[in-house]
């Protein structure tokens, strides 16, 4: 996705060989415009799966999965990486470490939003190790679900998180995926196979 790669290029930050701070408009800002782009676009991607709810986790994924909802029709459920007092319903549960924050959350959501039959996409902002991917995807398994597919804002094609994925025969998709950090700027991977 071209807008996306030339706002990750004019203003996302490298942080070391492994982090891109990309705050000023997917994570802690969120630029509506480029949102409900990203929203058509993994509508676009994912226009014949027959997804009939759409999973993310909080926060950071919550804008990419509420602008792809407005455009396939469907609901969002959001798991929660900590468990509110109000939360006293049954809920499915796993754990899922994260990879920029270092450290693990148990991931909830409540039974009654998630129920049997469903098909259902995953999006989250950041694909690094996979590790909230594949927690999500547990939690699909627990409600006796099918996840039709994975759409990524951003993947770290270079970490093993969309490899790990796909071995598992999701349908991953993701807009924008960096090859490498190189001397802090951000090199895409169809950059790399054009060279």
């Amino acid at each position: 996705m071209e807008l996306l790669k030339q706002r990750i290029r004019e203003e996302g930050h490298v942080l070391g060989d492994k982090v891109l701070k990309v705050d000023s408009f997917l994570n802690h800002q969120i630029d509506p415009v480029l949102m409900m782009e990203v929203g058509e676009e993994f509508a676009r991607r994912f226009a014949d799966a027959g997804v009939t709810k759409i999973l993310t986790i909080e926060s950071s994924g919550i804008a990419a999965a509420m602008t792809a909802a407005l455009k396939m029709d469907v609901k969002v459920v959001f798991a929660r990486k900590k468990k509110s007092a109000l939360m006293n319903e049954e809920v499915y549960m796993t754990k899922v470490h994260s990879f920029t924050k270092n450290e693990t959350n148990e991931v909830t959501v409540l039974k009654k939003f998630l129920g049997a039959n469903e098909k259902v996409l995953i999006i989250d902002d950041f694909l690094a190790n996979g590790e909230a991917a594949m927690g999500l995807a547990h939690l699909v398994e627990q409600a006796g679900s099918e996840v039709v597919g994975i759409g990524i804002v951003i993947e770290k094609a270079f970490q093993d998180g969309g490899k790990r994925l796909r071995q598992h025969g999701f349908k991953v998709e993701s807009l924008a995926r960096i090859a490498a950090f190189t001397d802090g700027q951000v090199q895409f991977v169809e950059e790399c196979v054009q060279a």
